[in-house]
């Protein structure tokens, strides 16, 4: 089954963290080489896709502790949109605060940067959603 197949309503769902450090106000960023789904990505959220049997939550903890080395609190589901770069993917953003553990690049990930909502976009060489772009600017 392909999903180019489908005429609507067929998504790859990711879930990300946006991972807010309420000491020093700043979000969490990874640095990826060579995305194989969306050439033009560079720093991203991190987070990944969920397997069919998992909850979204288990997956999104999950994946950012496998790519960042932390362990996080999800705060809850924040946004959610789709990319004019790739159609067919679908990512749910959480608010998410690490709790324990060293951030340190692992998986995908070649870096890590702990960036302010000022400097955010300036990383991202995706689309940037203007709501997701004002909720983050509203947490500082």
């Amino acid at each position: 089954m392909e999903l180019k197949n489908f005429e609507k309503g067929v998504f790859l769902v990711n879930v990300l963290g946006i991972v807010f450090d309420t000491k020093t106000r700043k979000i969490l960023i990874g640095k990826r080489e060579e995305d194989p789904s969306i050439s033009e990505l560079s720093w991203c959220f991190p987070g990944g896709t969920p397997n069919y049997d998992e909850e979204l939550e288990d997956a999104l903890k999950k994946e950012i502790k496998e790519k960042t080395g932390l362990n996080i609190e999800n705060l809850g589901a924040i946004f959610a949109k789709t990319y004019p770069e790739k159609k067919e993917f679908l990512s749910v953003y959480y608010l998410c605060e690490a709790i324990s553990g060293e951030a340190k690049p692992e998986g995908s990930f070649k870096e890590l940067k702990w960036v302010s909502a000022e400097e955010l976009e300036k990383y991202f060489t995706t689309s940037f959603h203007p709501r997701l772009k004002e909720y983050i600017m509203n947490l500082t």
